[in-house]
């Protein structure tokens, strides 16, 4: 237990330190495919927060899904991508494959759903390769490109909002 609470304080360290050099990178052009990082600990409506995006404007096809949950149950289909707090070691990488293959993938935004500091989440979404990342205010501001001022289980108004700043950025 104590070695848990060590092991993330020095995670959330060596990614402070990290996030001190972080290049801004732009992002030109219309958004297509969607990366979704959830923490279904504190929220547990992610079907729901899927079908508010898809009636947006996002093709279901195009979206892509890594949960988190500190306790995990199997009733999630084999699509899902599970991130667990095993698979972040002590140098704050992830050791999956899985994991690692759609943090890879070249997102044009990444959604980073969860407003509580967890460092196996911080750690996805900075090495994530997305184009444009989005979340929460709560969240470390030098993660995300733009974040939004609402918590968790307001997930209407999140992607409402969501999309009202992308179509001002002319991202949709």
């Amino acid at each position: 237990m104590f070695l848990n609470y060590l092991k993330e304080f020095l995670v959330k360290k060596k990614l402070k330190n990290s996030l001190l050099n972080v290049k801004s990178s732009s992002f030109f052009g219309d958004i297509k495919t969607v990366g979704l990082i959830v923490d279904e600990s504190y929220f547990s409506h992610t079907q729901l927060l899927i079908k508010e995006l898809v009636e947006a404007g996002v093709v279901e096809g195009n979206i892509e899904l890594l949960l988190y949950k500190s306790k995990l149950k199997n009733n999630l289909g084999s699509s899902v991508t599970r991130l667990e707090s095993g698979y972040l070691d002590w140098k704050a990488q992830i050791k999956n494959e899985a994991v690692n293959n759609f943090l890879a993938k070249d997102f044009d935004l990444l959604v980073s759903y969860y407003d509580v500091d967890k460092a196996i989440l911080l750690v996805a979404t900075h090495e994530s390769k997305a184009k444009f990342k989005v979340g929460f205010s709560a969240i470390d501001k030098r993660l995300n490109n733009l974040m939004i001022n609402t918590n968790s289980e307001n997930y209407k108004v999140f992607v409402q909002e969501l999309f009202r700043y992308l179509k001002i950025l002319n991202k949709i």
